[in-house]
């Protein structure tokens, strides 16, 4: 297997207005280190795809962003939004995760209704007003492409819904908290062509409304949704750039050889 330079990097700044900025951050399983100096900026009602090979440190940065590591991992760097340093122990991790809303590889929906799956963490939250719970329900399913396909059946289970369906309701179960910012890990790696269709164009939309952050192992996806991509490698980010000029003119030896190919 090739073997690149880890300080062979390009990673470009942007003037946009920042939704969330990363600086060295640095994940360690014990003793062992699984990432290295991340240092991102992310703009704000965007779609940002992080791409690399499996186990370059790709989810383990995104889980930084909303602390999905604690448990797992000792986390070091600073993690900036809205002023505040998230990383920090003075942080309340579950009103942190209302505002960065997390959507998983594999479509996880609770065994409960659709509509109880997006009321669920509404009401955990003491949203207990029906009217209220009724136009949340109606409007995260509208933003999440799928209110026109279940609005009939809002009491059935939702384990019964398809797979695609099944993610799109993952991710208005997400938004229906209103989040300012939506992570996302693979979201369609296990669905079909058309249901990954359904699911891109809806994050096309939601990208007016919220910033996206995306893994994803599809470079074809990245390119075809995304407005900016980092590459990851070996626990490190070795390019960060417009994705048009990612995929068109890569700064770095790793990068070319990743997207045409003739990477490993």
């Amino acid at each position: 297997m090739k073997k690149y330079d880890l300080n062979d990097t390009y990673i470009a700044s942007f003037d946009n207005e920042k939704a969330i900025t990363t600086k060295n951050i640095q994940v360690f399983y014990g003793k062992d280190q699984a990432f290295f100096n991340g240092s991102l900026a992310f703009p704000r009602y965007k779609i940002t795809a992080l791409i690399g090979a499996s186990g370059s440190g790709k989810s383990t940065f995104l889980r930084c962003l909303n602390r999905m590591n604690d448990d797992v991992a000792t986390v070091k760097g600073d993690i900036m939004y809205r002023g505040l340093n998230i990383n920090s122990k003075k942080i309340n991790v579950y009103e942190l995760r209302k505002h960065i809303g997390m959507v998983f590889q594999r479509p996880n929906p609770f065994a409960k209704s659709i509509n109880n799956n997006i009321t669920f963490s509404l009401k955990a939250h003491g949203m207990k007003n029906k009217k209220q719970l009724r136009q949340r329900v109606e409007k995260s399913l509208k933003d999440a492409a799928l209110w026109d396909e279940v609005h009939g059946e809002l009491n059935q289970s939702a384990l019964a819904l398809s797979g695609g369906q099944k993610q799109r309701l993952c991710i208005a179960r997400a938004i229906a908290m209103q989040p300012d910012i939506l992570l996302l890990d693979e979201p369609a790696s296990a669905l079909d062509p058309v249901s990954t269709a359904e699911v891109e164009s809806t994050l096309k939309e939601l990208k007016k409304k919220y910033t996206i952050i995306i893994v994803t192992h599809n470079m074809q996806q990245a390119s075809r949704i995304s407005d900016y991509t980092a590459f990851f490698y070996m626990g490190h980010v070795l390019e960060y750039n417009t994705t048009k000029n990612l995929f068109t003119n890569p700064h770095v030896k790793a990068t070319e050889d990743y997207i045409s190919g003739n990477f490993g």
